[in-house]
């Protein structure tokens, strides 16, 4: 049992593809968090996994923090993700405001593959950011998701046993 157990018991109850949830308080993606910024798709790491940007809740209320704090917050979660299944399985993760990531997946290893990826994500955001955002056009972002997901899916070994 954990203290975030409501919090991953709303989205294990509004998603049935989630079998996995992780959240942690990693540096980079807190950083996007407490900012209250979404993580913006800017390289094909990103792409790879996440299917647009890693979305970031509104602010839970002083009502939602005083009563309920944890379900709450897996609710704005569920909130954000307007209950779209589909959504939660092409975007798998999302900041909490002033808070901090939850990832998920089909189990736990997946929900955890995504929480260290989000921070890796979050970390090259933050470079590139400094740097001069350059955002890559929409048809690179889309190849590097399609060549890992869905029914023509061909990345990496999938004829290996």
């Amino acid at each position: 049992p954990s203290t975030d157990t409501e919090t991953h018991r709303s989205l294990y109850l509004a998603f049935p593809s989630i079998g996995g949830v992780t959240h942690t308080h990693s540096t980079h993606a807190v950083a996007f968090a407490q900012a209250r910024r979404p993580i913006p798709v800017l390289g094909t790491t990103h792409a790879d996994t996440f299917n647009g940007p890693v979305p970031v809740t509104e602010a839970l209320t002083p009502e939602q923090c005083a009563r309920d704090y944890e379900y709450n917050t897996g609710q704005v979660i569920v909130d954000l993700l307007d209950r779209d299944d589909r959504r939660a399985r092409e975007v798998p993760g999302a900041l909490v405001a002033h808070h901090g990531p939850f990832t998920w997946g089909a189990d736990a290893t997946a929900s955890l593959e995504h929480a260290i990826i989000c921070e890796a994500v979050a970390e090259m955001a933050l470079h590139t950011i400094a740097l001069g955002t350059v955002v890559p056009p929409q048809h690179v972002l889309d190849r590097h998701y399609t060549r890992k997901h869905g029914p023509d899916a061909y990345y990496g070994n999938p004829g290996a046993a």
